[in-house]
């Protein structure tokens, strides 16, 4: 059975934005601007990335 992954991009800078934020940002494994990590689609990442749904890009 293939494991469902998310791919995740930050697309805008995390300048200015709450120091929870950041660190959420930095756990998804996104360092600068346009950068992209492949992750497992687990609750937890979905949370994530619904916390910082300003920031980042996400594609199925």
């Amino acid at each position: 059975m293939a494991e469902k992954t998310i791919k995740v991009t930050l697309v805008k800078s995390v300048i200015g934005t709450k120091q929870d934020h950041r660190a959420t940002v930095r756990g998804l494994g996104l360092k600068r601007l346009n950068s992209s990590a492949v992750l497992e689609d687990t609750p937890a990442v979905r949370g994530m990335i619904r916390k910082v749904a300003y920031l980042v890009k996400c594609e199925g």
